[in-house]
């Protein structure tokens, strides 16, 4: 799938490098984040979903979906770090930094953060734009699965963002947002895609199997994220230590923490969405989640979540080498530490 992608984005730098020397950054930029590693989750579940509904893997249309989600996720990271001001991604700086640094070391007019998160929301509108190239064959119900999933996507940090700022701390509406912000995108849509490319007459039937594998490890997926944004090990995720917590996420996890603290452990939770945390402070909400309970009844819900997944994909009635895969996957995405 890496070939696809550079197969899409090398003709689009040379062209428009060739009219503007200007024009060749934002590419790079897409190049940058697309080809330089990720977990290619999404890829890999409508890879699956393809081959559970009976398709050839090897089929053309599957490395053209892989590399349009992976261009789709990439709009989405990219939009993702400048509405949460985060400074790395991967281990690397994040787009808008990059451009933001370029314009401050050049001098140029403005405020540097300004043209920094400009560039990188249209560096981000150009990958959603790639990615519906990649996509112009597909049949009517992948398309409008295609076009539900990237709704579903914006709804979700719409929640989010407006979670973030009212410091919501409800389980309901958590779990809301880790649904439709990642896990549905993630896993149940993908498998929906290419489901629905490889045999569209086979929806109706197979469609709903595939939702009761995909929905409850889409939640374990985020939940899982959940825990990484709050004890990960920045060595491993590429992010800084206690990121989530210092967005003030309105994660499952942070909710069943609020739901089960004593007073003074609802005191240190209160830092939670202060930019300024130390390490420190980050290392005493931590302990706080953890003497609450909240990390372990999460871990447990994200057991639970994951045995549901792998017992309605035991269940169905899907291409036998389809299921293995998707068995293995759900262990690896319930389980993972980046």
């Amino acid at each position: 799938m890496e070939g696809r992608l550079a197969e899409v984005l090398a003709p689009e730098e040379a062209r428009w490098s060739a009219f503007d020397p200007d024009l060749a950054a934002p590419i790079t930029e897409i190049g940058r984040l697309v080809l330089g590693g990720g977990k290619r989750l999404r890829p890999a579940f409508c890879h699956w979903g393809y081959a559970a509904a009976g398709g050839d893997p090897a089929d053309a249309i599957v490395a053209d979906a892989g590399a349009a989600f992976e261009l789709m996720h990439a709009f989405a990271l990219f939009h993702d770090d400048v509405m949460d001001d985060a400074a790395s991604r991967r281990g690397q700086p994040t787009t808008h930094t990059v451009f933001a640094e370029r314009h401050a070391a050049a001098g140029w007019a403005g405020e540097s953060r300004r043209f920094g998160d400009g560039m990188a929301i249209l560096v981000g509108d150009l990958a959603f734009v790639l990615a519906d190239q990649l996509l112009a064959g597909a049949n009517a119900a992948a398309w409008a699965v295609w076009n539900e999933l990237r709704i579903e996507l914006n709804i979700g940090q719409v929640l989010d963002i407006v979670g973030s700022v009212r410091n919501d701390r409800t389980r309901a509406k958590a779990e809301r947002i880790c649904r439709y912000k990642s896990g549905k995108y993630t896993i149940e849509r993908p498998l929906h895609l290419g489901a629905l490319l490889a045999s569209p007459e086979h929806g109706a039937s197979l469609l709903p199997a595939l939702s009761a594998y995909g929905l409850p490890l889409g939640d374990a997926f985020q939940m899982r994220d959940d825990v990484m944004g709050a004890f990960g090990d920045p060595e491993l995720t590429g992010k800084p230590v206690g990121g989530d917590l210092r967005e003030g996420k309105p994660t499952p996890l942070m909710a069943r923490a609020v739901e089960a603290a004593t007073p003074a452990q609802a005191e240190v939770l209160a830092m939670v969405g202060c930019k300024d945390l130390t390490d420190d402070d980050v290392a005493l909400v931590q302990q706080a989640i953890v003497d609450t309970g909240a990390l372990a009844d999460l871990e447990a819900t994200i057991d639970a979540l994951t045995s549901e997944a792998v017992f309605a994909i035991e269940q169905a009635p899907v291409a036998e080498g389809a299921r293995t895969e998707l068995v293995a996957l759900a262990a690896y995405v319930s389980r993972r530490l980046v």
